[in-house]
């Protein structure tokens, strides 16, 4: 392959536009004290992340501060357009639009099926009822769910229940995924398929940013980028300098 065309393709993979930027971010809480300690790092479309560290190194915070759960002590955190320093939180629900979140304890409605958890995210949204039916059963087709439209929360496995909060999480067609702990209350066998997943959504486009403690999960996937916390600092990343 010529130089000139090989670097022209690599120009135009998805990846080249970054998504998520943290600059100089800091979060000091009154009572715990300081969380994250001058954290810089950008992460580009396409890209699949791991955020490692100890419990206490930062991650949810992190997380969370991509989110706009909460705002920076200092520092600014950018995603898709949105500024933490100048996004009202009146406008915050557009960024939700664009960055799925999956937590560890899934946070699904208990006492409805697997339908309706994951048609709540888009009946909240605003989305046509007409539409909102078609759409969770390609979602559930997505997660490999469909056999389990009906089911109640109670009578899904935690792989399953993980499935739907991430069926949930994709309703909205968000650009970014972030993921704290996924795969920290699933069996081995659920934790792989999890993570295979994962990786179909991110073959998409989509970011994908899982948060774990689990050095040994990372291993399995040596291929995707690395950033390791300690102390909320970045210690380590893995992605080659620009």
């Amino acid at each position: 392959m010529a130089l000139a065309t090989r670097r022209r393709r690599i120009a135009d993979r998805p990846f080249a536009r970054t998504v998520i930027k943290l600059t100089n971010v800091s979060k000091d809480y009154p009572r715990r004290g300081l969380a994250l300690s001058d954290v810089s790092f950008h992460i580009r479309k396409g890209e699949f992340v791991f955020l490692t560290g100890h419990s206490g190194a930062g991650k949810t915070t992190t997380l969370r501060l991509i989110h706009m759960a909460e705002r920076p002590t200092s520092g600014e955190v950018r995603v898709s357009g949105f500024s933490s320093t100048r996004t009202a939180h009146r406008e915050i629900w557009k960024l939700r639009r664009k960055v799925g979140f999956i937590f560890q304890d899934f946070r699904l409605l208990p006492n409805r099926t697997t339908t309706e958890n994951v048609a709540f995210a888009l009946d909240v949204t605003g989305a046509p009822r007409r539409e909102i039916r078609p759409k969770v059963q390609r979602l559930l087709a997505q997660v490999g769910l469909s056999h389990k439209a009906e089911a109640y929360v109670h009578e899904l496995s935690g792989g399953e229940q993980q499935r739907v909060a991430i069926a949930r999480a994709l309703a909205t067609e968000p650009l970014v995924l972030l993921a704290d702990e996924p795969t920290g209350n699933l069996d081995e066998f659920a934790t792989r398929g999890i993570l295979e997943l994962f990786r179909e959504i991110n073959q998409l486009g989509m970011v994908v940013l899982a948060a774990t403690h689990d050095l040994e999960l990372v291993r399995r996937y040596a291929d995707a980028r690395l950033i390791e916390l300690k102390e909320g600092a970045v210690v380590y990343d893995s992605a080659p300098a620009d």
